[in-house]
Order: structure tokens, then C-alpha cells, then sequence
């Protein structure tokens, strides 16, 4: 959506008529302030999600072919525990 000069001037014009050339200052601060803290909240929950992600992420198992026997006992201890928690 395209605004040209005449569209931005016609929406300062109705914004002036509405609120006053007082008032529109501190409109514009809020609104900025606003937009801040809602970019700030989403770059956290996104970091929040990926740290999330992160601990989740269990590191690489060990091929269970190449193990003894006490080993993938060891192994099957392991992940039952990690399911329990």
C-alpha cells in the first residue's frame, strides 16, 4: 500500500483536526514506545524458545551396534530416566 504526498497530507490534516497539535507529540511517543517494548518482548520470547530448544536438545546418542552389552544397559538406564523427568 502506496501513500503519496496528498494521502499523508490528508491524514496529518484529520490527525491535527482530531487530537490537536498538543497532543499529537505525545501520541507519536507512546506509539514508538509501544512498538519498542513489543520488539523487545518478541527478540526475548524468541531467545527464551531457542534456549528452550537448546537444553532440549540431548547430544548425539551413541550407536547402539558398536556397544557392549553393559553399555547399552547403561544406555537404556539413561534414557528411561531422561523420559521420567
Amino acid at each position: 500500500m502506496n501513500f503519496g504526498t496528498t494521502e499523508i497530507i490528508l491524514i496529518v490534516a484529520v490527525l491535527f483536526l482530531l487530537f490537536g497539535a498538543t497532543r499529537l507529540p505525545q501520541l507519536a511517543k507512546s506509539l514508538g514506545q509501544s512498538r519498542k517494548a513489543f520488539k523487545d518482548g518478541m527478540r526475548e520470547a524468541e531467545e527464551e524458545e531457542k534456549a528452550e530448544q537448546s537444553k532440549l536438545a540431548s547430544p548425539a546418542a551413541p550407536q547402539i551396534n558398536q556397544m557392549s552389552d553393559d553399555a547399552l544397559a547403561e544406555e537404556m538406564r539413561r534414557r528411561a530416566e531422561m523420559k521420567q523427568v
